[in-house]
């Protein structure tokens, strides 16, 4: 659990960050980190369009570079994007300069206000900086789709156990995960249909 929804005091390092959206309404939010790539992508649209969902891809700006295509079908398709830096940079060896310079970079390709943190976590000066600019999206609950130790139905049940009113569900576009989420992602969805949630996305 400790991974899966963040512990209050990481909540409190960014608090003008959004963790978790309206509680008294039966809504998720659901994003997917990294993309987009042509080996995941268009699987994760296709379910989405499926389900009748739609979600906001936080992609990264290099990806955007090599697959335009995949960037407008997203768009097309109805769904939000925002930035997660040019090339997936991690704030912890970086100073505010560089890091804010890699995001500006992505931004000229994904133009959104929607930023958030390769890793989940950034300098707190990154943070005072970058959110100047954009609305920090962080998250209430990890799938772990990225991780080795979890299985497909792992990550179901992660869904299963977590998702609450309001949470922001962070899955993978990615290499990693796209194995997974074969499986987890219509599953995922079916389940969070049958107990009444809608999907939303960020204003």
């Amino acid at each position: 659990m400790l991974i899966e929804q963040p512990a209050i005091w990481l909540r409190w390092l960014y608090p003008h960050a959004l963790w978790r959206m309206d509680k008294t309404h039966h809504s998720v939010y659901l994003t997917f980190d990294d993309g987009p790539i042509p080996e995941s992508t268009p699987f994760i649209l296709d379910t989405l369009a499926k389900y009748g969902a739609h979600a906001t891809f936080f992609m990264v700006g290099e990806n955007v570079e090599r697959h335009p295509e995949l960037y407008q079908r997203i768009l097309n398709e109805g769904h939000r994007v925002g930035n997660h830096t040019y090339n997936h940079m991690g704030g912890a060896k970086h100073t505010v300069k560089t890091y804010t310079e890699n995001a500006q970079r992505a931004d000229a390709l994904i133009h959104s206000n929607l930023f958030r943190p390769p890793h989940g976590w950034m300098r707190l000066s990154q943070y005072a900086w970058l959110s100047r600019q954009y609305k920090v999206v962080m998250w209430d609950l990890v799938t772990r789709d990225y991780s080795k130790w979890m299985t497909a139905e792992d990550v179901l049940n992660n869904v299963k156990r977590y998702a609450r009113n309001g949470s922001i569900i962070t899955f993978h576009d990615s290499l990693k995960s796209i194995d997974k989420l074969h499986f987890a992602l219509p599953q995922a969805l079916e389940w969070l249909k049958s107990q009444g949630y809608e999907f939303k996305t960020f204003e």
